[in-house]
């Protein structure tokens, strides 16, 4: 049988370390597998095959290390147990994992693939969470290590250094969750690793609160007098847009064509779910469309935010446009709420929230996740819950008087 150590190797770095390998020995002939750590040679036990405690993280190492032995010895015996005679070079390449096997480099895979995908809202939320975890470990790891108390110590850190919110927070694990099932999918990690689900480190968002603008807020900001303030005017109007069609999405509103509106009704598909489907134009919508109609060009756009690229078929260059635009937008919706003396914060995004709040519970759910364009009514109903306080309102009524 093959003999497995912990060798920490003679040659020095630049910065004064030695890198630590696992020593392969099999019929008097020795391979080598470097780990991805290194240390000072005084801070190594070769007897014992240890990190001393003079070193700063030595307990982490020697975990570590103790795993990689224990690794190389199962996947020695494995092999052993198969074929009768290997030599130590086939124990190492048993043993070794991948180039992309590590989880730094399947992290890198993951940014490049969402940049490559054009997913560019991800890109821009994601990269900097990986940055994070890299922070964080310190140190490139196998994901076997990348274990249930690791990424519970990561969450724990993110709160107490950085001062993260439970909701933040998980969507750094979902980071996380995204990279492993990766790396899975890659075959550079076995299944019996995985780290999430019951038992294991569990992904829950906590519930927000979604407030809306008040029906008062609305009519305010629709009787605003802003003559003269044509940015103001023009946020006001894309805003108000959107409320008017059910707090249509940004990027759905932005991409909208005049030949998306025919015969009074307008056509379009959802960008996220590419549901489709036809409503009518209400009355004050129309009032917002005919402002812009001496603004007709080739580009066929109703509003002007992505007018100038070259095709709207380049995702990433799209998305990014947008989140730029929209910048712009809700800065000048903080100046209309100010100005209509609205207390409630007013972004593009409150405008889906704000129809969902006035319309509470006089449209039927079948109804709302049409409007919404939600592919279940599950969806809609919790999206609905945040905005719906009759009953429990009554309810308290009930036992203390109005």
């Amino acid at each position: 049988m093959a003999s497995i150590k912990i060798v920490l190797r003679k040659e020095i770095k630049k910065d004064g370390t030695s890198p630590l390998a696992i020593r392969i020995t099999k019929d008097r002939k020795t391979s080598y597998i470097y780990l991805e750590y290194s240390i000072p040679q005084n801070d190594w036990d070769a007897k014992a095959e240890r990190v001393k405690k003079s070193h700063s993280n030595s307990t982490r190492l020697n975990n570590y290390l103790l795993a990689k032995k224990a690794e190389a010895n199962n996947e020695s015996l494995e092999l052993e147990t198969i074929q009768k005679h290997v030599s130590a070079q086939t124990v190492r390449k048993r043993i070794k994992p991948t180039a992309q096997g590590s989880v730094f480099a399947q992290a890198d895979l993951y940014i490049e693939r969402l940049k490559q995908d054009r997913k560019y809202n991800r890109y821009k939320a994601d990269k900097p969470r990986v940055e994070r975890l890299k922070e964080f470990l310190k140190y490139d790891i196998t994901f076997p290590d990348l274990t249930i108390a690791l990424i519970r110590r990561f969450k724990a850190w993110l709160k107490a250094e950085h001062q993260v919110s439970e909701r933040t927070a998980m969507n750094y694990l979902v980071v996380v969750r995204s990279i492993f099932s990766q790396a899975i999918g890659e075959k550079v990690c076995d299944y019996k690793y995985y780290p999430f689900g019951k038992g294991k480190v569990q992904i829950k968002f906590p519930e927000s609160l979604k407030k809306g603008a008040t029906a008062e807020d609305v009519v305010a900001i629709e009787e605003l007098d802003l003559s003269g303030k044509p940015l103001l005017n023009h946020a006001r109007n894309v805003w108000l847009f959107s409320f008017y069609f059910a707090g249509m999405r940004v990027s759905d509103l932005f991409r909208l064509k005049w030949s998306d509106f025919h015969a009074k009704r307008l056509y379009y598909s959802m960008g996220k779910n590419n549901k489709g489907d036809s409503i009518k134009i209400p009355e004050k919508a129309e009032h917002i469309l005919a402002q812009y109609a001496s603004q007709r060009d080739k580009t066929d756009l109703v509003f002007p935010e992505l007018k100038g690229l070259d095709s709207l078929d380049d995702l990433f260059l799209v998305q990014m446009r947008i989140k730029t635009k929209l910048k712009v937008i809700n800065k000048a919706l903080k100046e209309v709420a100010r100005t209509a003396s609205v207390s409630t914060p007013i972004t593009m995004h409150i405008s889906r929230h704000t129809f969902g709040s006035l319309s509470g519970d006089r449209i039927p759910i079948q109804m709302l996740q049409k409007l919404y364009r939600h592919s279940s009514v599950s969806t809609t109903i919790g999206y609905q819950a945040s905005f719906i306080h009759k009953d429990a309102d009554e309810a308290l009524e009930a036992v203390i008087g109005k």
